[in-house]
């Protein structure tokens, strides 16, 4: 007997000094037989929110000019967002910014660069259903948002799927434990003590779109022709990922 507690307890002080950063010392001792597992499982969910980015740039012969023709275009793609059903709430301002550009394409003319002495640039993160993200591009583009379509995915319950993951690694953690007690011919007991370490957060990078279609065009341009058929977008898959150290007693 003393031999098979000896194996025991050599196994779960090395598993314990192993898992140093457990926030409780458990004790092992004749009377506290136990198998320590430090365990790792996963959870996934579809993505549940679009975070879009929706901006513009305009180019100008002058300050002026150019932040009024910014102006315009700002206002006439916060009516396309809001006409397309998308809630103030949901539409918060990135970035805005008058700038001299200071790169030119070498085909253009003197009087092209003339027109191009000045840029405004504004942006928006845009938080939408992700069925509503293509839509949302869409307007917004017709609208004058020339550098528009990057999507970051959330998820809206972030803890429910730690919670999963957290749940996965201790059922895994149990199995192990119950391996390990069956190999040394004893049986497994209750549970004494788990940890949830902080999880890692990963993001599966599945089917997802980006857009950045800048147009070269200047203020007061036409309006692109007919809106064409709607972008094929589909939300990420969103992965935690958890780390549990689990106790358990033997009999």
């Amino acid at each position: 007997m003393m031999r098979f507690f000896q194996r025991v307890t050599g196994l779960a002080l090395a598993t314990l000094l192993a898992c140093a950063a457990s926030a409780q010392t458990i004790q092992v001792d004749r009377n506290n037989k136990t198998i320590a597992i430090s365990a790792s499982d996963e959870a996934t969910a579809t993505a549940d929110i679009a975070d879009v980015t929706i901006g513009f740039v305009v180019y100008g012969p002058d300050p002026d000019t150019t932040y009024a023709n910014g102006g315009r275009i700002s206002q006439a793609v916060i009516a396309a967002l809001k006409k397309a059903g998308v809630e103030d709430k949901n539409i918060e301002s990135a970035s805005q910014g008058l700038e001299r550009p200071t790169n030119f394409d070498n085909k253009d003319t003197v009087e092209q660069r003339a027109k191009k002495q000045f840029a405004f640039r504004q942006s928006w993160d845009v938080r939408v259903s992700p069925q509503s993200a293509a839509e949302v591009i869409r307007v917004a583009i017709a609208a004058g948002a020339n550098t528009s379509g990057d999507i970051e995915w959330q998820l809206s319950d972030r803890k429910a799927l730690q919670a999963r993951a957290a749940e996965a690694a201790l059922v895994k953690a149990r199995a192990i434990a119950s391996n390990m007690a069956e190999g040394l011919h004893v049986k497994l007991g209750d549970l004494v003590y788990a940890s949830n370490q902080t999880p890692v957060v990963r993001m599966l990078l599945n089917a997802g779109a980006t857009l950045n279609a800048e147009s070269a065009s200047l203020a007061g341009a036409p309006l692109p022709p007919p809106p064409p058929p709607l972008l094929e977008i589909r939300p990420q898959t969103i992965r935690e990922e958890a780390t549990v150290y689990a106790v358990f007693a033997i009999e």
